[in-house]
């Protein structure tokens, strides 16, 4: 199976190769167009801030790419809110493959501490990304923004207010937390997109 890791400025891709190599699985981190289609799975991870990032895909014509993507794609974090349709962050139109926005998480009460950052469980599973769970996993996040609950969304956690953990359309698949250090659960959810 040929695993591609979708190369561009934002921090975590090496974290997601070392997840997949514990998967027996030698992805390639490229930003060639050509590798990018003929994978069998591509995953889109990202750590850092959306207006520069969507101005960097743009620069570069990934933006287009990753829209028109046929094989099954996992957006990962700062790579599922590139996916939705405008962020807060930085006031930028995405991609828009979820046809929803990304907001920033605003405390409502002394304890809520922005960003979310740890461990958090995951309700409502409805994807194949979740196939063997019997009960509410715990996962790693950091993150300011999140995606509000839409019709995407394939599972939920609650910090603040409930909000997706993660979305799914069509080939388009896309988690909030960060599978590849979320220990077992996490090896679980990315063998299962292997597995798609």
């Amino acid at each position: 199976m040929r695993v591609a890791i979708v190369k561009y400025n934002a921090g975590n891709i090496r974290s997601v190769d070392y997840a997949l190599k514990r998967l027996g699985v030698e992805a390639v981190i490229t930003s060639d167009e050509a590798v990018l289609c003929a994978a069998d799975k591509v995953i889109f991870p990202g750590v850092g801030e959306a207006e520069t990032t969507m101005n960097f895909l743009r620069s570069s014509g990934m933006d287009v790419l990753i829209k028109t993507l046929r094989q099954p794609v996992l957006g990962i974090c700062l790579g599922m809110q590139l996916m939705c349709r405008h962020s807060e962050e930085g006031d930028v139109d995405c991609l828009g493959i979820f046809d929803v926005d990304v907001k920033r998480f605003v405390s409502r009460r002394h304890e809520d501490k922005v960003p979310h950052m740890g461990w958090n469980t995951l309700k409502k599973t409805n994807s194949e990304l979740f196939e063997g769970f019997t009960k509410e996993e715990f996962v790693y996040f950091v993150h300011s923004f999140y995606v509000p609950v839409n019709d995407c969304t394939a599972a939920v956690t609650d910090y603040i207010l409930p909000f997706s953990a993660a979305l799914h359309k069509d080939n388009y698949y896309a988690t909030q937390f960060h599978p590849e250090k979320s220990g077992s659960v996490g090896e679980h959810i990315l063998q299962n997109f292997l597995d798609l």
